[in-house]
């Protein structure tokens, strides 16, 4: 078997209702629908320790292409296949890359309200939930950019607009869930949306995913990023 469960390897299992689990690493105790087979639990603090390191990387890129960023990323040690890191990820691709391309804003500001707002967003809540976190993040990245609020008018519908677009393209590939097709899929509607809305032009070129024989539950053909090759 390939990534599953971060501390045995085994498949995980998804509960019908959350039960209180204890996180094996930290011991802390929290609810929750998701373990592996074996009973191993790991909250999503743990999961995504390290990504901390995702900040000095962004800081130092000169990339303006989004994609070309998250691969980085995700060839980090922190990163594992699947897992609410790319909730966080996501979006700092795409700020890092509007920074780039560009875009006026100040990137380490909105670095740090990019992990705060990400983090927030929950481990598994693509199939629990119906919105994918790479989704979200793409709309978490507009609404910084654009400084919505809950009052804004003009860029409270871009955000929302963008989130609805990643999640729309998300859901017509279906699942079962790889946060790998996910992100790319919510960073290059982003990058069409940012073209279109706000006049800044990221790059990207052709998107081909290196990593499917990590992902047991990989679609094959039926994602468009799939090639043979495989890292």
């Amino acid at each position: 078997m390939n990534e599953e469960c971060l501390i045995c390897s085994s498949p995980l299992e998804y509960l019908e209702s959350a039960v209180e689990m204890e996180c094996v690493l930290c011991h802390k105790k929290v609810m929750s629908k998701t373990r592996c087979v074996n009973g191993h639990y790991v909250c999503d603090e743990c999961h995504t320790s390290g990504i901390d390191t995702v900040v000095s990387l962004c800081l130092n890129e000169s990339s303006k292409n989004p994609i070309e960023i998250m691969d980085k990323m995700m060839s980090m040690p922190f990163c594992h296949f699947h897992g609410p890191e790319h909730h966080i990820m996501v979006g700092s691709a795409l700020l890092t890359a509007y920074r780039n391309s560009g875009g006026e804003i100040d990137l380490a500001a909105s670095l740090s309200e990019m992990f705060r707002r990400g983090k927030e967003v929950p481990g598994g809540i693509c199939g629990f939930w119906g919105a994918c976190g790479a989704g979200i993040s793409s709309g978490i990245f507009v609404s910084i950019v654009t400084k919505s609020t809950p009052l804004g008018v003009e860029n409270w519908g871009l955000s929302n607009q963008m989130t609805s677009r990643s999640l729309g393209k998300i859901g017509e590939v279906g699942g079962p869930r790889c946060c790998k097709r996910d992100s790319y899929l919510a960073i290059r509607e982003a990058v069409d949306f940012v073209r279109e809305k706000l006049g800044v032009e990221m790059e990207i070129g052709e998107v081909r995913c290196l990593r499917s024989s990590r992902n047991n539950q990989c679609i094959k053909e039926r994602c468009p990023f799939h090639c043979e090759e495989v890292i």
